[in-house]
């Protein structure tokens, strides 16, 4: 999909606040309330707006062990141990990578503790190989991208 100049200002207003009104919304990209109604309802129906989120301190609620873990897999077995790790409370995100790993799962856990019992678990999984866990010190930036 093609996106105009008004939905990709609507789309980094909606990324500064998701919470703001369709009157707001308006006011700010300079079209009408319908026309907002419009191009949002359009941005939804083709995927490029998928859901309307709020960002969470998870260090403010306990949950500060925040790790990236490299996981390599036997060839061809990369869909069998996604689905195992899918539904993992703690895993914000799961890609597939190039180069010597497989995978990069991006979790959350309250404590070492949890982390460790995680990566046993993973690590006893049919077709997993090895994993490398880092741990993140501090993040220096995390936000999406502005679309231009």
């Amino acid at each position: 999909m093609n996106l105009t100049i008004s939905d990709k200002k609507i789309i980094n207003a909606l990324i500064d606040n998701p919470r703001k009104s369709y009157r707001e919304l308006a006011k700010e990209v300079h079209v009408s309330v319908a026309t907002i109604g419009n191009r949002l309802k359009n941005l939804e129906k083709n995927s490029i707006i998928k859901k309307y989120s709020t960002i969470i301190d998870y260090d403010q609620i306990g949950y500060d062990t925040h790790v990236m873990i490299n996981i390599r897999v036997s060839r061809g077995q990369e869909k069998t141990v996604e689905k195992k790790l899918f539904n993992s409370p703690n895993v914000t995100a799961i890609y597939d990578i190039t180069g010597e790993f497989d995978i990069l799962v991006i979790a959350r856990f309250k404590n070492r503790n949890g982390l460790d019992v995680y990566l046993k678990t993973i690590q006893a999984y049919e077709f997993v190989q090895r994993t490398q866990t880092n741990l993140v010190l501090s993040t220096i930036k995390e936000r999406p991208i502005q679309i231009s």
